[in-house]
C-alpha cells in the first residue's frame, strides 16, 4: 500500500513540476500577435476589410470570402454608389472611388456583435427620370468598359447612407440599381 501511495505522490509532483515549467515557458515567451487585418483598398485579398454605411452609420467589415460556393439561403442587398463623404470608402479591388451600403446588422443573433452573411452586390446609378428631374445628383465615373456613369449622390438632397433611401429612390424610379453579380461573405462588426 504505501508503494502505491509513494507512486500517486510521485506522479502528481511531476504533474505538478510539468505545469509550473510550462507556464513559466509560456510567460517568458514573446506574445504573437496576428497581423492586422489590412484594408482591401491596401491589400485587394481576403481577409480584408472597409467601412460600410448602415442606417446612417458607419461600420467596419470584413470581406471573408469574394468567390462562394452558391447557397440556398437569400443574400442580403450590398449598394455600390458615389462616396457620401469626403472618407471615402473603398476604391480596390472596384478601379473607382466609392462607398457600401447595405442594412443588415442583426446583432440581436449574434455572438459577439459579428456574424457572416452572404451579400450580393448592385451599383446604384441616377436613373434618366432622376437626373432630369434633378431629384437624382450623380458624381459622373469613369467606369472601365462602359465610360462614364452617374453614380448615385444624393436623391431628394439626402444622402444615400441606408438601404432604405436607396430602395426608396429605386421603387420611385429616381436610381436603378444594377446587378454586378457579385455574391460574397463578409462579416460586420458593430462599433468598430
Amino acid at each position: 500500500m504505501k508503494m502505491i501511495h509513494s507512486q500517486n505522490t510521485s506522479r502528481i509532483r511531476i504533474a505538478i513540476i510539468t505545469v509550473a515549467a510550462l507556464m513559466l515557458v509560456f510567460a517568458a515567451a514573446p506574445h504573437v500577435q496576428a497581423a492586422p487585418l489590412q484594408n482591401c483598398g491596401v491589400s485587394g485579398t481576403t481577409p480584408c476589410f472597409e467601412k460600410v454605411w448602415v442606417d446612417g452609420v458607419q461600420f467596419k467589415m470584413t470581406f471573408i470570402d469574394l468567390n462562394p460556393q452558391p447557397h440556398s439561403a437569400s443574400d442580403v442587398n450590398f449598394y455600390v454608389l458615389s462616396p457620401q463623404t469626403d472618407r471615402i470608402q473603398g476604391f480596390n479591388p472596384v478601379p473607382f472611388l466609392h462607398d457600401h451600403v447595405t442594412s443588415e446588422t442583426r446583432p440581436q443573433e449574434a455572438s459577439h456583435g459579428d456574424f457572416d452573411l452572404h451579400y450580393h452586390g448592385f451599383f446604384v446609378f441616377c436613373s434618366a427620370q432622376g437626373l432630369s428631374s434633378g431629384a437624382c445628383v450623380p458624381t459622373m465615373t469613369a467606369f472601365p468598359g462602359d465610360g462614364t456613369v452617374p453614380f448615385a449622390k444624393t436623391v431628394n438632397g439626402q444622402s444615400l447612407t441606408s438601404s432604405d433611401r436607396i430602395e426608396s429612390a429605386a421603387n420611385s424610379g429616381l436610381v436603378t440599381l444594377i446587378d454586378t453579380g457579385a455574391v460574397f461573405i463578409a462579416s460586420l462588426h458593430p462599433g468598430a
